[in-house]
């Protein structure tokens, strides 16, 4: 019996986790046109909550917004081991082998997978950044936590170079990484700098319930890995607000 409940936790885990990723067994969808955006919601049953939710992402975020005393995001991206990296024609996505866990709400989050989105689907009092990272953890219970980090222009960041020189360039191609891949992303702190809402997936099928953790502080990222990472996208890849 219990083996029986294990099971079927890791396969509604596995269908969370993947959730951002096109299955062969999905209805095709993409950014715009016929299967865009706007038309997501009537492509499928399974993708009704993108029509029908009522809270649904990205946001827009004020600078305006209500200052509490938020608890710390606890980050142990410890022994971090990256699987692959997926162009997977709607974004690319490094999947996770092991490490990393933030704690939310008492609750302990394991990192699965983070990919990309130019330019970023969250905005900053109306404007965008020309890239923005999920990073999606998953608990024991299913429940979904998604760190989001912007990049603004600036010098180039050490991690996307490494990954960079693996990333397909091509829908549909994968590699495998390097077990030093994501040295620089390594460590432990606690923070409060982020802001914090509730939302949902910003892709089919667009689940809610999702806690959003957005960090105030961006990184950068130099001019040429912005363009390579859109020369492999081929185009913009941001559900609106």
């Amino acid at each position: 019996m219990k083996k029986t409940l294990l099971v079927s936790l890791l396969l509604l885990v596995t269908s969370v986790v993947y959730a951002t990723e096109e299955k062969t067994d999905s209805p095709h969808w993409t950014y715009t046109g016929k299967t865009g955006v706007d038309h997501w919601g009537d492509l499928s049953p399974e993708f009704a909550t993108c029509k029908l939710g009522k809270n649904q992402s990205p946001v827009n975020i004020s600078t305006n917004t209500i200052d509490v005393d938020l608890p710390p995001i606890e980050y142990k991206y410890t022994m971090l081991t990256a699987d692959t990296i997926i162009n997977t024609g709607h974004s690319i996505q490094v999947n996770m082998w092991s490490g990393g866990e933030i704690t939310v709400d008492g609750k302990v989050f394991k990192l699965k997978q983070f990919h990309f989105h130019t330019p970023s689907e969250n905005t900053i009092d109306g404007n965008h950044a020309p890239l923005e990272a999920h990073f999606v953890h998953l608990n024991e219970a299913g429940e979904i936590a998604v760190v989001a980090m912007l990049f603004e222009p600036g010098v180039a960041d050490r991690t996307l170079s490494n990954l960079l020189k693996a990333m397909p360039m091509e829908a549909g191609q994968e590699a495998k990484l390097d077990a030093r891949t994501l040295d620089y992303m390594q460590g432990e702190f606690k923070t409060k700098n982020y802001f914090r809402f509730n939302g949902s997936l910003t892709t089919p099928p667009c689940t809610e319930g999702v806690r959003w953790i957005v960090m105030k502080n961006p990184m950068t990222i130099s001019k040429a890995q912005l363009e390579t990472f859109q020369k492999a996208l081929k185009r913009p890849n941001a559900r609106p607000i």
